[in-house]
């Protein structure tokens, strides 16, 4: 007993562990996006956000813990690169308004 609850905290560290990259990846985005927004709005009135919406499928709630945890690190893995990109386009279209 003692074992499987000493694997599920190690679980539960590794798993604070690479959300906790993929909030730092993810806020420098929007940190740069938010950079480059007011650039190239400066001077005028303009609002453009979107929203997504996700749901989960109903085989997200019946995969075995190996499954979801496999799933879940390629799904951070992914918003790492995303989040990425969208800083570096961010930076471009900062230094691009910039220049303007």
């Amino acid at each position: 007993m003692g074992e499987f609850f000493k694997k599920a905290f190690r679980d539960m560290k590794e798993s604070a562990k690479a959300q906790h990259e993929v909030d730092k990846a993810e806020f420098r985005a929007a940190k740069a996006e938010a950079k480059a927004n007011f650039e190239e709005n400066r001077g005028r009135n303009s609002f453009k956000k979107a929203k997504a919406d996700a749901k989960k499928s109903w085989d997200d709630a019946h995969m075995s813990p190996a499954e979801r945890a496999a799933k879940d690190q390629e799904a951070r893995d992914a918003r790492i690169a995303e989040a990425n990109a969208r800083t570096e386009a961010a930076n471009a279209r900062y230094d691009a308004a910039k220049k303007n």
